[in-house]
């Protein structure tokens, strides 16, 4: 059925708030029978939050725009992830997304390059004028939700994250176009947080923030809810961000982040091309990460492993929770006009087992650039420039030589 036999009016101006939430209630009674289908037409289509349903397909036509309503009443206060505590800006509760689902399963969301635009301005700007009360919501987020198909649309100037499934299993998110001015703070593109069996590919994204961000749980309430990020690859993404990375993995990991494949990467005109943060207090891991054939132009730091900005959610964490990281390959590297040689700074006190760095070259980087390094250690094979001596004279690692 299309939105507007529910009363939807797309002339940009109206409110269809009503529409949508009426028609997802009607929806949702087709659950396990055949499901159905909700067509946004040709037109801008003004709305507040609505949550989705199983067995349920989201299609926006060609010309199709979501518009996010401006009044903040239109986007509830929900409870903070059990995983985070709180809000991950404020105490308490948090915004709840524009597009929402919890408990869900089977639900498509497509179209012939319709457009959701958050209008995330209004947000931003609580944000830098430090007026913010809760959380700002995401553009999509699924909680708790299973078979996920996100594709073939532009996400734009979502109010924070973009597309955040978080609890969830067997997603695939797949030529997205997701914008944000390069200034807006927090519009990282797709933050996968404690899923599995996640695919992300053939996306491109500006933002002002990570493009993909691998996530799983908050310090103290992540490592209590122990719910890792596993089983996820991201490949055929390309994109900017002036201020953040490619793809990050971290801060928040205190679930653990384990069997991740990055592939395909194409970074310019950014801050940090491959990046994994974590902190005192964070505990969880990152094992089992391959990360291969990534492309970068004009990247200032082509490879960074760094620690976060000391925040925590609450006085309940614990400076011993010590985050772990294990079997961490990158390999076929190549950097263009890079400013410095990259930067891999641990946690003390952590452990590193069997990094590996091979075949990278940082081209243009004068050759008395030297890596930075700290708490780390692993083996190198075909660097350029000469790798720092922490990941020199370690002895010989088999599954880190030449191929």
């Amino acid at each position: 059925m299309s939105i507007e036999e529910f009363g939807g009016v797309g002339d940009g101006k109206t409110s269809n708030t009503a529409s949508f939430r009426r028609a997802m209630r009607y929806m949702h009674d087709f659950r396990g029978r055949g499901g159905s289908q909700l067509n946004i037409p040709n037109g801008t289509w003004v709305t507040g939050s609505f949550n989705l349903t199983s067995d349920f397909t989201l299609f926006l036509e060609h010309g199709a725009v979501i518009l996010a309503s401006q009044d903040p009443k239109e986007w509830p206060i929900i409870e903070p992830l059990p995983s985070y505590g709180r809000g991950r800006e404020r105490l308490g509760g948090r915004h709840i997304s524009l597009i929402h689902g919890n408990g869900i399963r089977n639900v498509v969301i497509t179209g012939e390059n319709g457009t959701v635009d958050g209008r995330g301005r209004m947000w931003w700007e609580l944000w830098w004028n430090r007026t913010l009360e809760h959380t700002r919501g995401h553009l999509l987020e699924l909680m708790n939700s299973d078979n996920v198909l996100i594709s073939n649309l532009t996400f734009q100037n979502s109010p924070f994250w973009t597309i955040h499934p978080v609890y969830c299993s067997n997603v695939v998110i797949k030529g997205m176009t997701i914008l944000a001015p390069l200034n807006a703070p927090n519009t990282d593109g797709i933050d996968p947080d404690s899923s599995t069996n996640v695919c992300i590919e053939d996306n491109y994204i500006e933002s002002g923030d990570d493009l993909v961000a691998i996530k799983s749980g908050w310090d103290h309430y992540g490592i209590k809810m122990a719910r890792p990020s596993s089983n996820i690859i991201v490949r055929r993404v390309s994109g900017t961000t002036p201020t953040c990375s490619g793809v990050g993995i971290g801060s928040e990991m205190s679930g653990g982040v384990y069997n991740i494949t990055i592939e395909d990467l194409h970074v310019w005109n950014s801050a940090a091309g491959i990046r994994i943060k974590s902190d005192k207090g964070r505990g969880g891991y990152v094992a089992n990460v391959s990360i291969s054939d990534i492309r970068m132009e004009r990247v200032k730091i082509p490879i960074r492993f760094s620690k976060g900005s000391n925040d925590h959610p609450d006085n309940g964490w614990d400076p011993k929770a010590i985050p772990r990281f294990r079997n961490i390959s990158i390999s076929n590297v190549v950097s263009i006009n890079s400013t410095k040689a990259p930067v891999l700074v641990g946690v003390e006190g952590s452990s590193f087992e069997g990094l590996c760095f091979k075949n990278i070259t940082m081209i243009g980087v004068a050759s008395s650039s030297e890596w930075h390094c700290q708490h780390v250690s692993g083996f190198v094979t075909d660097v350029f420039p000469v790798a720092c001596p922490e990941l020199l004279n370690n002895g010989n690692s088999s599954w880190c030589s030449p191929s």
